[in-house]
């Protein structure tokens, strides 16, 4: 009973996808979005819980990568097709939407093969990548501020998409909070990244998430390219 905790809670994180999609269907994007924070909660815990229970199985290792297809896909693909297609007047345009769950099957595919992503990923998570793009409808619906207008300008959606698309698959390193060690010194830029996500969402809230997620990819290209210095 106990060794099948994991794989529920993973199968609970592809619940939340499946019911995400049908309400993106529905055009409620703000519940898919709010489905996407649940499944990336499901997927925290359902690795917690097999390392707090010393648990594993190849099965539940595929079942995670399927349930994150879905939930870091599938769905936010979905929302960015209605995204685009609310202010694109080419009809065809909404389907590039159609690369984030490929190259998210694509990352998800060769994490599972790579045995070189135990200190730190290589090409942007799907879990993050999907957590940015469930703050933009939030943003784009419930927000009044003048600036929020740019998250849905027609060129910055399309643009986005391809290039966060393509960085999924990219051989860029990025920061994995996985701690050897709880030194200052060793994890200085995680830490640095959590106290400024800590502040960018007490000053702005769901409306910060863009910028935690630039934050990400920033601080860690200054992470690798100041360890490349140290090497050297």
């Amino acid at each position: 009973m106990i060794k099948n905790i994991p794989n529920t809670i993973t199968s609970l994180n592809l619940f939340c996808g499946i019911v995400g999609i049908s309400f993106a269907f529905s055009n409620r994007l703000d519940i898919a979005a709010y489905m996407i924070w649940t499944a990336a909660i499901m997927d925290f815990f359902d690795g917690f819980a097999a390392r707090a229970l010393k648990v594993s199985s190849p099965i539940g290792k595929e079942l995670d990568s399927l349930a994150d297809v879905v939930s870091f896909g599938v769905l936010p693909g979905f929302i960015m097709y209605h995204l685009i297609d609310a202010v694109m007047i080419y009809s065809w345009v909404p389907y590039l939407s159609a690369l984030i769950p490929i190259m998210s099957a694509i990352r998800l595919a060769k994490f599972n093969i790579d045995d070189a992503q135990t200190h730190s990923f290589i090409g942007l998570p799907t879990p993050a990548h999907a957590l940015y793009i469930s703050s933009l409808p939030l943003i784009i619906n419930n927000a009044d501020e003048e600036w929020v207008n740019w998250f849905s300008n027609p060129h910055f959606l399309i643009i986005s998409t391809v290039f966060f698309s393509f960085l999924l698959v990219s051989k860029l390193e990025l920061i994995a909070f996985k701690f050897k060690t709880y030194d200052w010194k060793a994890n200085a830029f995680k830490y640095m990244l959590v106290f400024l996500s800590i502040i960018i969402l007490i000053i702005l809230g769901y409306k910060g998430i863009p910028f935690i997620f630039i934050s990400y990819i920033i601080m860690s290209v200054l992470e690798k390219k100041l360890s490349s210095r140290t090497e050297t």
